[in-house]
Protein backbone atom coordinates (compact mmCIF):
# COMPACT_ATOMS: atom_id res chain seq x y z
CA UNK A 1 0.00 0.00 0.00
CA UNK A 2 1.20 3.44 -0.55
CA UNK A 3 1.75 5.89 2.37
CA UNK A 4 1.51 9.41 2.45
CA UNK A 5 5.13 10.30 1.88
CA UNK A 6 5.27 8.12 -1.21
CA UNK A 7 2.22 9.92 -3.04
CA UNK A 8 3.38 13.60 -2.11
CA UNK A 9 6.90 12.50 -3.01
CA UNK A 10 5.47 11.10 -6.47
CA UNK A 11 6.38 13.18 -9.46
CA UNK A 12 2.49 12.40 -11.18
CA UNK A 13 2.41 15.46 -13.75
CA UNK A 14 3.78 14.10 -17.12
CA UNK A 15 4.90 16.43 -19.46
CA UNK A 16 5.32 16.15 -23.31
CA UNK A 17 7.42 18.16 -25.59
CA UNK A 18 5.95 19.70 -27.84
CA UNK A 19 7.27 21.38 -31.19
CA UNK A 20 6.15 25.23 -32.09
CA UNK A 21 7.82 26.33 -35.13
CA UNK A 22 5.99 29.76 -35.07
CA UNK A 23 8.15 30.82 -32.04
CA UNK A 24 11.33 28.56 -33.89
CA UNK A 25 11.75 25.94 -30.57
CA UNK A 26 10.00 23.20 -28.44
CA UNK A 27 8.53 24.09 -25.30
CA UNK A 28 6.82 21.11 -22.69
CA UNK A 29 3.00 21.22 -22.00
CA UNK A 30 2.39 19.29 -18.65
CA UNK A 31 -0.75 18.15 -16.37
CA UNK A 32 -2.72 20.50 -14.75
CA UNK A 33 -2.68 19.97 -10.63
CA UNK A 34 -5.88 20.06 -8.79
CA UNK A 35 -6.14 23.48 -7.94
CA UNK A 36 -4.97 24.17 -11.06
CA UNK A 37 -7.71 22.23 -13.17
CA UNK A 38 -9.95 23.53 -10.32
CA UNK A 39 -9.46 27.28 -11.09
CA UNK A 40 -9.46 26.49 -14.63
CA UNK A 41 -13.16 25.13 -14.97
CA UNK A 42 -14.15 27.75 -12.59
CA UNK A 43 -12.77 30.33 -14.76
CA UNK A 44 -14.90 28.85 -17.74
CA UNK A 45 -18.22 30.10 -16.16
CA UNK A 46 -19.71 33.52 -15.01
CA UNK A 47 -22.72 34.21 -13.00
CA UNK A 48 -24.37 31.80 -10.58
CA UNK A 49 -27.41 29.58 -10.41
CA UNK A 50 -29.27 29.57 -13.16
CA UNK A 51 -27.86 32.43 -14.83
CA UNK A 52 -24.45 31.03 -15.80
CA UNK A 53 -22.54 31.07 -19.06
CA UNK A 54 -19.51 29.58 -20.76
CA UNK A 55 -16.65 31.99 -20.45
CA UNK A 56 -14.29 30.89 -23.49
CA UNK A 57 -12.49 34.06 -23.52
CA UNK A 58 -8.68 33.43 -24.31
CA UNK A 59 -9.14 29.97 -23.26
CA UNK A 60 -6.21 28.79 -25.44
CA UNK A 61 -3.58 31.02 -23.44
CA UNK A 62 -5.95 30.61 -20.35
CA UNK A 63 -4.80 26.81 -20.18
CA UNK A 64 -1.45 27.42 -21.79
CA UNK A 65 -0.26 29.66 -19.32
CA UNK A 66 -1.23 26.65 -16.87
CA UNK A 67 0.31 23.82 -18.69
CA UNK A 68 3.77 25.65 -20.48
CA UNK A 69 6.62 24.25 -18.55
CA UNK A 70 10.46 23.55 -18.32
CA UNK A 71 11.73 20.60 -18.60
CA UNK A 72 11.44 19.71 -15.15
CA UNK A 73 7.65 20.64 -14.90
CA UNK A 74 8.18 24.29 -13.67
CA UNK A 75 5.19 26.58 -15.23
CA UNK A 76 7.20 29.02 -17.27
CA UNK A 77 4.44 31.38 -17.09
CA UNK A 78 1.60 33.19 -14.70
CA UNK A 79 -1.58 34.12 -14.56
CA UNK A 80 -0.26 37.95 -15.20
CA UNK A 81 0.38 36.62 -18.92
CA UNK A 82 -2.46 35.25 -19.94
CA UNK A 83 -3.53 38.63 -21.84
CA UNK A 84 0.40 38.69 -23.73
CA UNK A 85 -0.03 35.28 -24.53
CA UNK A 86 -3.08 35.36 -25.80
CA UNK A 87 -1.86 37.45 -28.55
CA UNK A 88 0.18 34.99 -30.03
CA UNK A 89 -0.25 32.71 -33.04
CA UNK A 90 -3.56 31.29 -33.21
CA UNK A 91 -1.64 28.19 -34.47
CA UNK A 92 0.61 27.71 -31.71
CA UNK A 93 -1.96 28.19 -28.78
CA UNK A 94 -4.15 25.59 -30.50
CA UNK A 95 -1.29 22.95 -30.98
CA UNK A 96 -0.78 23.76 -27.24
CA UNK A 97 -4.30 23.45 -26.55
CA UNK A 98 -5.00 20.45 -28.39
CA UNK A 99 -1.63 18.77 -26.16
CA UNK A 100 -2.92 20.11 -23.14
CA UNK A 101 -6.58 18.91 -23.62
CA UNK A 102 -5.44 15.34 -24.65
CA UNK A 103 -3.11 15.20 -21.44
CA UNK A 104 -6.05 16.34 -18.73
CA UNK A 105 -8.93 14.64 -20.16
CA UNK A 106 -10.42 17.48 -21.34
CA UNK A 107 -12.79 17.65 -23.97
CA UNK A 108 -15.79 19.38 -25.73
CA UNK A 109 -18.14 16.97 -23.32
CA UNK A 110 -16.40 18.64 -20.15
CA UNK A 111 -16.62 22.11 -20.94
CA UNK A 112 -20.74 21.30 -21.76
CA UNK A 113 -21.09 19.09 -18.35
CA UNK A 114 -19.34 22.28 -16.60
CA UNK A 115 -22.08 24.35 -18.60
CA UNK A 116 -24.80 22.20 -17.43
CA UNK A 117 -23.60 21.80 -13.73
Amino acid sequence: MLDKKTILKSDDLPRERVTVPEWGGDVFVRTLTGTERDSFEQSMLRGKGKNREMNLSNIRARLSVLTICTEDGTRLFEAKDIDALGKKSASALDRIFGVAQRLNGLSGGDVEELAGN
